[in-house]
């Protein structure tokens, strides 16, 4: 008699589970079809049609995480949402040729998320950074040519820390924003804005030299690559 009690205690674990995972296949859908693996965003057509773009807005507004989702589940929601509302800003604005061209756009309060009304720096200052997890500024992507390239795949809890990895390690050997060799970097300057996000565990260059082909000497000379602003289309 215990063993369909037990499958019942099971299933009901099973659905709780799920619940907590939100659903991203629709901004799964959006990025496959809109951003190339170059990362280039076709905001013009997305512009065109914002059905399922403000559809996916509208659940992440209705589903605000809660202290029981993992962190990975937190992680996987405040990346998509933070890249989903930079698409639905910049489309709200096109055409423009560069984000800054829009007033404000970082401190703008136009995200509903539950009972909050929030903006993009509070998303990433106030909640992914906190989070302690330093390859969030190569996920989250302020819509220009010099960030991080926009992943035209959602971020998922279940692969998050396999496509946190991969994400790192794309923007490291792209040498349009980062230069390495042995004993000389001229690196992005997201590791000189966020630096301390970068010495939780260790130097900037023992950080590096985790995702980086080319390993760093401790006394390489660095220096910054300037900031291209541009639109990323």
């Amino acid at each position: 008699m215990l063993k369909p009690y037990c499958f019942f205690l099971f299933s009901l674990c099973s659905v709780f589970m799920y619940a907590q995972n939100f659903d991203h296949s629709k901004w799964d859908a959006i990025l496959r079809e809109h951003v190339n693996h170059q990362g280039s965003v076709d905001y013009n057509t997305i512009k065109n049609n914002t059905t399922e773009l403000d559809t996916y807005l509208s659940e992440l507004s209705k589903t605000s995480p809660t202290d029981n989702w993992s962190k990975n589940e937190k992680l996987a929601y405040w990346i998509n949402a933070y890249n989903a509302f930079t698409v639905k800003l910049i489309i709200d604005n096109y055409p423009v040729k560069s984000i800054k061209d829009i007033k404000q756009p970082w401190d703008q309060k136009f995200i509903e998320i539950g009972d909050k009304t929030m903006s993009l720096n509070y998303i990433e200052h106030d909640i992914l950074r906190k989070m302690n997890e330093p390859r969030i500024h190569f996920t989250i992507v302020c819509a220009s040519i010099s960030c991080p390239k926009l992943q035209n795949t959602a971020f998922e809890a279940s692969k998050i820390e396999t496509q946190l990895t991969k994400a790192t390690k794309e923007f490291l050997a792209d040498t349009s924003k980062n230069s390495l060799s042995q004993n000389s970097i001229k690196i992005s300057k997201i590791f000189q804005w966020f630096a301390k996000d970068f010495k939780h565990d260790g130097t900037l260059i023992e950080f590096l030299n985790l995702y980086s082909e080319t390993q760093i000497s401790d006394k390489a000379k660095k220096s910054f690559t300037d900031y291209n602003w541009r639109l990323n289309e």
